[in-house]
């Protein structure tokens, strides 16, 4: 699974969210705004997305990255 960090006023978080669901990826959407650690530890890298493993892809990223990131 993968997941998405974001808030819900992040307009670069909309856009990977729009790139994610273009190619068809099941992922989920946690707002750090929520946690403090999380806002600590993504609150200036947002849009960022985490692979089951652990791996990390920060914004700006697109199709291309994407399709790299999943292999």
């Amino acid at each position: 699974m993968l997941t998405l960090f974001g808030t819900s006023a992040c307009h670069l978080c909309e856009r990977a969210a729009a790139l994610l669901q273009a190619a068809g990826v099941d992922f989920e959407e946690v707002d750090i705004s929520e946690s403090d650690d999380l806002f600590a530890r993504y609150g200036v890298t947002i849009p960022v997305l985490r692979r089951a493993d652990g791996e990390e892809l920060n914004w700006p990223f697109d199709e291309e990255a994407l399709a790299r990131f999943l292999e």
